[in-house]
């Protein structure tokens, strides 16, 4: 049988260094024989030309392009051709896709692992990530960042967005242009890189200039890993192996008790903690506290339980964005056949006599930040008996449905 062959997936902001990356594991990738995928987001795909001009290879050759549109979103179908093409047309030892840079790397990665040709043929080796150090330490110390634009909507979203989205699945890291930098910002942005992604390896570059054996053909990449490794994800877990069940509220409700709480990083003031809730938030009140972050929460994620929204609120702050969805309904208000179902396949479940699964859990990650006064504002911000039982009559911005998106704050 044929072994499959590896690739390389590379993701990062516009100007971050992705293509002066490729352009030098093409110069230094010694025996390898590599084949190359860039999408760019104009007409003509000018990544492709730099690639090409800088390489041996040609446009119509290892390099495939593809353009007017994203790899992970309208052309995922156009992508999963291109890469069958290029195993039916030509031999390579390694294939290496550029994404745009508004791209997040996991959906072309589930593409190589959900797609029948295509993983027949192909095996991801790592998800690269690479950082322009400078603006993502800027983005996260509430400083004035020029904000990416696009040509689709999706690209109006902030840049804090992407650069957590693209971040928190990453195997490596690449701190990119780190001779802008003084040390402690480096120490800053790698602290912060370890609070976010865990299991990522962090390598410094000027100029994008990293060693082909440190990045291709390492088998980093852990499928069950790729969304499950994330910073919040991880305290929530650490959190419920410490015994952080919520305990007693003096109205009814409940909270996360001091187990709560990771130190991801003490030497660099990175913490975590994870605030758990048995009663729902007041809207107003939870939209303002949202507002109103302290500028040293970098990242904060996970479920709301929101009075008179009978659904899952997904919040997803990263820097000055903050965003409310919806997650889905929860258990307690589905049938009762689909919910004793559901309940038997999920055993570990957590379930509350009145309330079922409904409550908050939200992870906060940042650096100099007061924990017991964010507390103390979530606290304030949950209803009190006498506005749950009016809770249809409260005023209420957060969606209802799947298809409805807060926008809580922008940069």
């Amino acid at each position: 049988m044929q072994a499959t062959i590896p690739v390389t997936v590379l993701s990062g902001s516009l100007g971050a260094g992705k293509t002066t990356l490729l352009n030098y594991l093409l110069q230094t990738a010694g025996d390898r024989d590599l084949a190359v995928l860039v999408n760019d987001m104009g007409t003509v795909n000018v990544d492709a030309e730099l690639v090409a001009d800088g390489s041996d290879l040609d446009v119509e050759g290892g390099v495939a392009e593809l353009s007017n549109g994203c790899l992970c979103c309208e052309l995922r179908d156009d992508l999963e051709t291109a890469v069958v093409r290029l195993a039916r047309n030509r031999e390579f030892d390694h294939l290496i896709v550029e994404s745009s840079g508004i791209s997040e790397p996991e959906p072309v990665a589930r593409l190589f692992t959900t797609s029948s040709r295509v993983a027949a043929t192909y095996e991801i080796d790592a998800l690269v990530t690479v950082l322009d150090t400078r603006l993502f330490v800027d983005a996260f110390a509430g400083e004035d960042i020029p904000e990416r634009r696009g040509v689709d909507d999706e690209s109006d979203r902030p840049l804090s967005d992407l650069l957590i989205e693209q971040l928190e699945v990453a195997d490596i890291v690449l701190l990119n242009k780190t001779d802008l930098c003084d040390e402690a910002e480096l120490e800053e942005a790698e602290a912060l890189v370890s609070a976010l992604r865990p299991v990522a390896e962090t390598v410094r570059t000027e100029f994008s200039a990293v060693a082909a054996d440190r990045l291709l053909g390492i088998d980093a990449f852990e499928p069950s890993e790729m969304s499950e490794s994330a910073g919040w994800q991880r305290a929530l877990e650490e959190a419920d192996e410490e015994g952080g069940e919520p305990t007693g509220h003096d109205h009814g409700g409940a909270h996360g008790d001091g187990h709560d709480h990771r130190h991801p990083d003490d030497v660099y003031g990175v913490d975590s903690f994870v605030f758990r809730a048995r009663r729902p938030f007041h809207p107003e009140r939870f939209a303002a506290f949202l507002r109103k972050l302290p500028d040293g929460v970098v990242r904060s994620k996970g479920v709301a339980w929101v009075a008179d929204r009978d659904v899952k609120i997904d919040v997803a702050q990263a820097g000055p964005s903050v965003r409310a969805t919806v997650r889905g309904p929860w258990v307690a208000t589905l049938p009762e056949v689909e919910r004793d179902l559901y309940r038997s396949n999920r055993p570990d479940l957590e379930w509350h006599d009145e309330y079922g699964d409904r409550r908050t859990e939200l992870v906060f990650i940042g650096t100099e930040y007061d924990e017991a006064s964010v507390r103390d504002r979530l606290d304030d911000a949950l209803v009190t008996d006498e506005e749950w039982n009016r809770a249809a009559d409260l005023e209420n911005r957060f969606p209802a449905a799947n298809d409805e998106t807060l926008v809580v704050r922008e940069p």
